[in-house]
């Protein structure tokens, strides 16, 4: 099953990044597989990261993104600011992250844009 458009899909295979689409109850979804973790920020060098797919993408943006297995800051030993939330998809529990995007740019952003969003969040992430 393709949930991504062909840009999106051929974006992240240029990339190497691992990945599975899905629908489920009519939510379609990206999983990113074992992503890469900024070394030694939390408390496992990867992660699955969910990323849900609104009914208008790419023009509509995505909003949060979700981590499985659930991630804390390996210097403090606690969640995340604002990633304590869970969500069930898929069977699986995940670590939901509060990020939203308030300037994604109709018909310019695309998968590129959230992955870079991701890579920032956990990179800051206190």
């Amino acid at each position: 099953m393709s949930v991504l458009p062909m840009k999106c899909r051929r974006y992240l295979v240029g990339r190497g990044v691992q990945f599975e689409e899905y629908e489920e109850a009519g939510q379609k979804a990206v999983i990113l597989k074992e992503f890469r973790l900024p070394a030694g920020r939390f408390d496992a060098p990867s992660a699955d990261i969910l990323i849900l797919l609104p009914s208008g993408y790419p023009d509509s943006p995505p909003d949060m993104f979700y981590a499985m297995p659930w991630l804390k800051l390996t210097a403090s030993n606690r969640y995340p600011n604002r990633a304590d939330v869970s969500l069930e998809f898929q069977g699986r529990r995940w670590q939901r992250w509060s990020r939203h995007n308030n300037e994604w740019r109709a018909g310019v952003d695309g998968i590129w844009t959230m992955l870079k969003r991701v890579e920032m969040a956990l990179e800051c992430a206190a």
